[in-house]
């Protein structure tokens, strides 16, 4: 397919305009906040899955911020006169912003979907898309032009939420799409390089920056790590690729067009020569649940040499229901059941042949450290957790840095301390003298829950930075009438276990 049903793209060396049109959009609170103070929650929510008609509701007044929603968000024709009391409309109309609705037509139209975003620290920033695309990913929306880009969707915000946000020298979007990546990075990284398969979504990334009041990135067309020049490493690397397990390649913002999951192993495996010392790579991902194999082998497999990992698997789909989410996607059960019934045949047959099971979908996360045994954590955590993480995922590796410097005996001489907003659970028949046993919660980051035994409750519960892990031990096994000895021998695997997940904080 080409992009000729596509609408034509704003001028993106017209920084000036978009200037202006920011400048604008802010004086009316088209932002954030003031879309939802003027639409209220269910019909904010309802943009978010692409439901316009409650918004249309809300919109029936004639203020300026009324005005913008129905031309940026619902692609209402507006007049052109109102129009011109909001925003510098004819820079826009010569720029490509704005279109008039028709030869005799009084209207003006928008040609670009623009949404405001909350970045990190409440700036107001504008996510630029194609029309009717502003919710990306598994949406519904039912666009078939292959070079369409979408705006955010819960994949673009769930890469931001986990991304490391240290500052950088440089950083790197891969497969950058409507440039929400890019747009985070920009406020760290001295440099950011952005690329894409599709030149489209270059220029709408071009456009989002623009709009965002953020530096402009170096824009690079190309193939996962084919723009990249011959010795450039990056500090961060970020993508939340077309992941999309598919036969085909239908829709360049989903389907990578390799098979199965190589997109994702090849993105993964080729990170760790980009990187510099020290520096994250971080990508959203599908992988392939092969019959006769263990889905964690398969990721520890992907991991290059010279990094440490960090992958979590969070959602795993029955391939009939991975196929009826992208199908779903794409529009095709809008379309003739017969071809519907063909193209569901077609996925089936691709997962078949490749004896795959179940879809799993997470997030990957590398650090170069060269360490010559490298840590490897692959796990499932498909509970709610807290976003953002992404200075959990940073503490995460610095606890493993840690650990990997510590041997026992280090260990043992350490004092810590009990993780803020831990809280100690006890599980037994009611009545019981002793519970079946004890389990320790998080309630910020992860929030993640891990079963111990009584010697572990109790450790925990007294590691106030006093006592060395040591002299704790000893206390307890004074109590408990055990030999210290055989106990600190036993305990540090527990100790570690619980300073790895972060349950435990090494006092310095």
């Amino acid at each position: 397919m080409s992009n000729a049903s596509l609408s034509p793209l704003p001028a993106s060396d017209r920084p000036d305009v978009a200037a202006r049109l920011r400048d604008a959009l802010l004086g009316a609170s088209f932002t954030a906040d003031g879309l939802l103070e003027l639409l209220g929650a269910p019909a904010y929510a309802a943009l978010a899955r692409s439901e316009i008609v409650p918004a249309l509701r809300a919109t029936r007044g004639d203020t300026p911020l009324e005005l913008l929603v129905r031309l940026f968000l619902l692609q209402q024709p507006v007049p052109h006169a109102r129009v011109a009391e909001v925003l510098p409309v004819d820079a826009c109309l010569d720029s490509g912003w704005l279109e008039r609705a028709g030869a005799s037509s009084g209207d003006v139209v928008a040609t670009v979907d623009v949404r405001p975003y909350g970045g990190p620290r409440g700036e107001d920033w504008f996510i630029v898309s194609d029309l009717g695309c502003a919710v990306g990913g598994a949406g519904g929306i039912g666009r078939r032009d292959e070079g369409v880009v979408l705006g955010v969707g819960g994949a673009s915000t769930t890469l931001a939420g986990i991304t490391v946000r240290t500052p950088v020298s440089s950083a790197l979007d891969l497969g950058t799409g409507s440039g929400i990546q890019a747009l985070h990075a920009a406020q760290h990284a001295t440099r950011v390089t952005a690329t894409d398969v599709n030149p489209r979504a270059l220029h709408i990334t071009a456009l989002t920056l623009a709009l965002s009041g953020a530096q402009a990135p170096d824009l690079r067309e190309g193939s996962l790590f084919e723009p990249v020049r011959g010795d450039e490493t990056y500090d961060l690397i970020v993508s939340n690729p077309p992941f999309v397990i598919s036969p085909g390649a239908r829709l360049t913002y989903r389907d990578g067009g390799m098979g199965g999951d190589d997109l994702c192993r090849t993105l993964v495996q080729q990170a760790g020569e980009r990187l510099n010392q020290g520096g994250f790579a971080q990508f959203l991902a599908n992988w392939q649940h092969v019959e006769g194999e263990d889905w964690t082998d398969r990721l520890r497999s992907w991991v290059p040499s010279g990094c440490d990992a960090w992958v979590v698997q969070r959602e795993v789909q029955d391939v009939t229901q991975y196929a009826e989410l992208w199908l779903r996607d794409a529009g095709d059960h809008r379309e003739d059941p017969a071809e519907y019934q063909a193209r569901y045949d077609a996925w089936l047959d691709e997962f078949e042949a490749r004896k795959t099971q179940a879809v799993g979908f997470g997030w990957i996360t590398l650090r170069k450290t060269g360490a010559a045994v490298p840590s490897v954590t692959v796990e499932e955590w498909p509970h709610p957790v807290e976003q953002p993480l992404g200075e959990t995922v940073r503490a995460h590796f610095d606890r493993l840095d840690w650990l990997r410097s510590h041997d026992d005996a280090a260990l043992l001489a350490t004092h810590f301390e009990l993780a803020a907003e831990v809280v100690q659970e006890q599980v037994g028949l009611p009545g019981a003298e002793d519970p079946e046993h004890v389990v320790l919660r998080q309630h910020r980051g992860m929030r993640r829950a891990t079963k111990v035994d009584t010697v572990g409750a109790g450790f925990a519960g007294v590691c106030d930075g006093t006592m060395s892990a040591g002299r704790i031990l000893d206390a307890i096994a004074q109590l408990v009438g055990e030999d210290p000895v055989l106990l600190r021998d036993r305990t540090p695997a527990q100790i570690r276990l619980l300073v790895e997940q972060g349950f435990l904080e090494p006092v310095a």
